[in-house]
């Protein structure tokens, strides 16, 4: 499931789904808009409450964004907002006994909310003769997305006077009729931004803090291009002694991301290790990956691909990543000549 060589029949599309209270602290160093890893298992639960009725198969997912809220406050005679956490305590119902009875606190995680309003584009295999049946099908999947949680939140149902209809599209063969319906499903989606992966971005400013440092590393880099940087300018004239602070400009709206998970242990046989959540599935211990997103219009994108996400694993390697192509489309729309004197570029630094 969700390969990126994935080849739909469809594309099902949940508009403008009200996610109350989702969760924004997506990993142990970032916090905001939650990852893609949510929404890749928010379409695997989604596939597998409708297999009982539905043979079809999901594949990537696209994310667009209408709206974000999240849950901060104002302190008293104060300018600045402070991030809402709540504490909650990590025990299983059976051992809240005997923590009561000791007398010794359990575990704390902190935790962040926010409120959402997301469009979801999911790429399906397995088409269908009429076009009652694919109604019936876009509807099934959005009447049992409303009864499901997505990255931790609770999805309302919508209100308004205009009620979000989801939709099934055919994915044509012929690539004059994909550029048509891509357009179509892009005017579906505004107004809204869609999150992108970046990992370019980030390697040409790892190469530009190379070149000033050669211990700079790639946390170096994801800190320097997400953050607001307040560069000094030289006086011009002899004798001005004042200095100007000039906002440095980014490439975009540009966000950190955690993109999925590095193994950091062995990876265990079934049942081998204690207390995990599935007993039947091999476990293993994982860290967090980070990498650059973007948010951009709908309007920029040219093909599907660079719209949809990806989950790949890699057991070997202890790899899980979601992958997106945006990055790699605009590499392969390039001219040669402009990638080859990039190249020469950073190899020489």
């Amino acid at each position: 499931m969700n390969k990126p060589n994935f080849k739909p029949d469809g594309l099902l599309v949940l508009p403008h789904l009200r996610v109350q209270n989702a969760n924004s602290i997506s990993s142990p160093l970032t916090w905001g808009f939650p990852s893609p890893t949510a929404f890749l298992g928010f379409a695997h639960a989604l596939q597998r409450r409708l297999s009982t009725e539905f043979a079809q198969v999901f594949g990537g997912v696209g994310i667009v964004c209408h709206g974000f809220e999240a849950q901060t406050f104002k302190p008293n005679r104060r300018q600045h907002l402070v991030f809402t956490q709540s504490r909650n305590p990590v025990y299983l119902k059976r051992d809240a006994g005997k923590f009561i009875g000791e007398g010794t606190p359990p575990a704390i995680v902190e935790e962040g909310h926010a409120h959402l309003e997301v469009s979801l584009v999911i790429t399906v295999r397995g088409g269908f003769d009429e076009a009652l049946e694919e109604q019936l099908f876009a509807d099934a999947a959005y009447a049992t997305a409303l009864g499901m949680r997505l990255a931790g939140g609770s999805i309302l149902p919508p209100n308004g006077p205009r009620l979000p209809k989801p939709q099934w599209m055919p994915w044509p063969d012929s690539v004059a009729d994909q550029r048509k319906t891509f357009a179509r499903l892009r005017r579906r989606l505004l107004p809204g931004f869609v999150l992108v992966h970046r990992p370019d971005l980030l390697g040409e400013r790892l190469s530009k803090l190379k070149g000033k440092d050669c211990s700079s590393n790639v946390l170096d880099a994801l800190l320097d291009i997400t953050r607001l940087n307040h560069t000094p300018t030289l006086p011009t004239h002899e004798g001005q002694e004042k200095v100007e602070w000039q906002l440095e400009r980014r490439p975009g709206w540009l966000v950190p991301l955690p993109i999925g998970y590095a193994g950091i242990s062995p990876l265990y046989t079934p049942g081998e290790v204690a207390s995990a959540r599935d007993s039947a599935e091999s476990f293993r211990f994982v860290e967090s990956l980070y990498s650059l997103g973007q948010w951009i219009g709908p309007h920029r994108l040219n093909q599907l691909a660079q719209l949809l996400w990806h989950s790949t694993a890699d057991p070997e390697a202890g790899l899980y990543r979601c992958v997106n192509r945006y990055a790699e489309s605009l590499a392969e729309s390039r001219p040669e000549t402009e990638l080859n004197a990039e190249l020469n570029t950073i190899q020489g630094t």
